[in-house]
Order: structure tokens, then sequence, then C-alpha cells
């Protein structure tokens, strides 16, 4: 497991490296403009839906089902499955998208009312935007129906690479074709098309050399898709309700002045990196795991969600605190050129830190709800986002008011409810694990816990007179800037990883337990 997940881990970095790349461009070709807010919402629109349809709520019934085939049927049972699911749901998708392409500017009002009571122009723009992309979540969704398909397999590799390809064709969008065009947006917004075809054409051959390339038969009323569906209904509306969350965050900010989405979108990147390449990573890998020891019976199943816990910790905290002290460094060395401001840094170093105080939750609650997902139990995580849900909009008001008309960064209000419902999630799930005996925390816990506190002390302590010595980054060159954060990263890395090896921690303490 340790193995799988440093090879998801890393295909998942290559990315996401990729992804900052193309988020450097965005800012250097689009800055915070009002074009920007209008791709970055017309982008996510079909990234709300894909939470549905690709990793989100039918992997989470799809990858359980699929390991119990394995466990017990013959591979014409997989196969007979997998053509009936991938019929179902390409049709559902292809008529999701024309329904969306006709409706978009009710789609776009709902995502962007502020767009249409103050900036007329602006909620155009990304109805027009909106038509061009939201294709991408057919071709996404099957896409993640093939990654789910390899990952059960444990070809882990090859799902976690796909994403490699969205960033490579959205660099080359924003460097090449972009600045040839009169609105920039456009080519972004093309781009994600077609990088959504070619993820899609890249798994067939894996698929192929597995035999179980599907052949799409629609039957709903098939045993199989039944199955599925009772499982994928909760885990939708649990799924929703984090998307509902999203939705009101992005009619909140339509609301708040030209460049809060942006803002915010530059913020929740950063805290995506550490969240994509490691948390998504390691509940990719425990998933399929926790599924097969359910599925036979296994004692291992409480000890590989030890494991899964132990590694979201001995990551996530030194990731968090890192973020948090270097916030306004890396948006300088990543983004503070052409057209994003010095005042783009200075308001995203807000919601950046904001964000990153819920960075461990967020990374906990991918892996504890795989120990619920694995035994097809779909309705508590469901029930617990409810909860988290009423929570988050409720802050939301709290925060985003007097942090909008004090101080201006109503934005920054928006990511600190989405930070603190988190943790309110990922507790819930924890305790109910726990009142479930299905996770008994193993041995070794205490060593654990002060291993960890020392290496982070330490690093922090390193971080912040590093900062110190660093100097201003606004007034250097590129060059100069991003070598001495990549420097200080590299230097807080190691002090980390140098205190955690004095306290005793060797690389067979990262192995599950037996």
């Amino acid at each position: 497991m340790l193995r799988s997940s440093a090879v998801v881990s890393s295909m998942t970095m290559v990315s996401r490296v990729l992804g900052l790349i193309r988020d450097i461009l965005f800012a250097r070709f689009l800055g915070a403009e009002a074009s920007a807010d209008a791709f970055y919402v017309a982008f996510k629109i079909p990234n709300f839906l894909r939470r549905l349809f690709a990793e989100g709520a039918f992997a989470q019934a799809f990858v359980p089902v699929l390991s119990e085939y394995r466990q017990q049927g013959s591979q014409a049972a997989v196969r007979h499955f997998i053509d009936r699911i991938a019929g179902c749901l390409g049709s559902s998708l292809i008529l999701i998208s024309v329904i969306v392409v006709v409706a978009a500017p009710l789609v776009t009002a709902i995502f962007g009312m502020g767009f249409l009571l103050k900036n007329p122009d602006k909620f155009d723009l990304t109805t027009d935007l909106l038509r061009i992309t939201f294709p991408y979540i057919f071709l996404i969704s099957l896409t993640g129906f093939a990654g789910s398909i390899l990952n059960s397999y444990d070809k882990f590799a090859v799902p976690a690479f796909t994403p490699v390809l969205l960033n490579v064709v959205l660099i080359m969008a924003a460097a090449i074709v972009s600045p040839l065009m009169e609105q920039p947006v456009y080519a972004l917004a093309w781009g994600v098309v077609v990088a959504g075809v070619l993820q899609l054409l890249f798994q067939v051959p894996f698929l192929i050399r597995l035999g179980l390339l599907p052949h799409p038969k629609v039957d709903w009323g098939d045993e199989s898709v039944v199955k599925v569906l009772k499982l994928m209904a909760p885990a939708m509306f649990g799924v929703s309700v984090g998307q509902i969350n999203l939705l009101f965050d992005t009619v909140l900010a339509s609301f708040l002045p030209d460049g809060s989405i942006t803002w915010l979108y530059f913020s929740d990147r950063l805290t995506e990196l550490p969240l994509g390449v490691f948390g998504v990573g390691i509940a990719t890998v425990v998933l399929p795991s926790l599924s097969r020891q359910f599925v036979s019976g296994t004692e291992k199943f409480s000890a590989t969600l030890d494991w899964a816990i132990r590694m979201i910790l001995l990551v996530g905290l030194p990731a968090a605190l890192a973020l948090m002290i270097l916030a306004e460094a890396i948006l300088y060395a990543l983004f503070q050129y052409g057209e994003y401001l010095s005042i783009d840094v200075y308001m995203s170093s807000f919601s950046l830190r904001a964000y990153t105080l819920g960075l461990v939750a967020f990374m906990l609650i991918k892996v504890l709800a795989s120990g619920y997902f694995s035994r097809q139990d779909t309705r508590t995580p469901v029930r617990i986002g409810i909860i988290a849900m009423v929570v988050n909009m409720g802050l939301n008001i709290v925060f985003v008011v007097p942090c909008h008309f004090l101080w201006q960064i109503g934005h920054a209000g928006l990511a600190l409810a989405t930070s603190i419902s988190a943790f309110l999630n990922a507790g819930l799930l924890y305790r109910g694990l726990r009142n479930d005996k299905v996770y008994v925390p193993g041995a070794g816990w205490k060593r654990f816990y002060l291993q960890v506190l020392g290496a982070n002390a330490t690093m922090v302590a390193v971080l912040l007179f590093g900062l110190i010595l660093v100097g201003d980054l606004a007034n250097m060159g590129v060059v100069e800037r991003v070598s001495r954060v990549i420097l200080l990263c590299l230097v807080g890395l190691l002090s980390y990883l140098g205190v955690l090896l004095l306290l005793g921690m060797r690389m067979r303490h990262l192995r599950v337990a037996g």
C-alpha cells in the first residue's frame, strides 16, 4: 500500500506541478479581472457535477460493488456489470449535457447571480463559456469511470497520470493560443474540451489490455445497475451537500468585489496541492483495499484505516503549517506576474491561510469516508455531510458580512467557514467509525504524536527564521524570488524529516500493521 500510494502521489505531483504552471499562466494572461472570474465559474459548473458522476458519488458506489464481483464472480460477470454501468452512465451524461447547454443562461444565473445583477457583460461571457466547457462533464466522467476500473485492479499509475493531460493542454492554450485571440478566455474554454477527449482516449488501451473495455448497454433494470444506483443515491446526495456549499460560496462571492472568485480560486489551488497529492492519493489506494478486506472479512480493515490516518497526519500537518507561514511568499513566487498584481497576492493570502486551517480535516475526510463507502454504507456520511453543510452555510453569513464590511476580505470569510465545517465533518466521521467498532487505533500513537509534534515545531521555527532572511520578495526578479522560496521550502522539509529521524521514526513504521 505504501508503494501504491507513492505511485499515485508521484503521478499526482506531476499533475499538480503542471497545474501550478497552468495557474501561473492564467494569472499572467488573465489576472483577477472580470473575464477570469467568468472562466472560473464556467469551469467550476461542470466540475460541480463531476463530483457526482466521476470520482465522487459514482466511484464510491461503483468500486465496492466491482470489488465484490471480482471476489465472488467470474470475469464474464464483471464484464456484464461494466457494460451496463457504462451504458446507463453514458446515456445519463449525454442527456444532462444537452439540457445544460440549452439552458446555459439559467444555469449561469444560479451559479453567478451576482453577475446577472451587477455585471450583465460578465454574465453573458460566462454563459458563452459554459456552453463550450460543459460537455467536459461527459468526457471526464467516463474518464473517471475508466479510472475506477483500473484502480480496482490495482493499476493506479494510469488514472493518476491522466490529469496531467488536462494541464498540458491548458498550458498550451494559455501560452500559445490565448495571446492570438481577442478574448483569451475562449482559448482556455476550448482547451478544456480538447483535454477531456485526450484524457478519455488515453485510458482506452489499458482497459483493452485488461479485457475490460466497455461495450455500453443501457439496461436500467439490471440487478447490478440497481444495486449501484441504490448505493449511489445517498452518496450523490452526500456529495451534493458539499457541492451545494461550493455553490453557495460562489453565489456569495459573485456579490463581492471583482477578483474575489479569482482570489479564492488560487487559494484553493494551492490547498489542493497537498490535498490532491497525498490526501486523495492515499484515499484512492485505501478504498479498493478496504472494500476487498470487508468482503473477505479480514481483520486488517482497522489496521489499514489506522495506517491511512497516520499518513495523513504525517504529511498534512507540516503541509498546513508551511502554507500558513509561507502564504504570501508562495503567492509572490508563483503568481505575481503580468496582470496578477501585489494587491491580488495580498488578498489571496487571507483566503489561503483560511483554507489552510482546514487542510488536515479535508485530507482526513477523504480517508475516513472510505471507511464507510468500503462497507457499502453511503447513508452515514450523508447525514454527517448535511450537518456540516448547515453549519457551513450559517458560518458563511457569520464570517462574510463582517469580513467584507470591516476589512474588505469577505472571500476569506467563505474560506474560513469551509475549514471549520470540515473539522466538524471529519470529527463526526471519526466518531462514527469508533462507535461502529470497525476502527480501533493501533499501538504506538503516543510515540507517533510526540515525533510529529517535535518535527513540526522545529520546522515552524526554521521557516519563520528563514522568512526573515529571505527579504522582500515583491521587489525581486523572477529567478531570485522563485529560487529563494524553493530553498526555504527545501530547508523546512529537511528540518522536518531530520527531526523525525532523530526521534526514531523509520521507514518500517510507515508500513501497514499486520
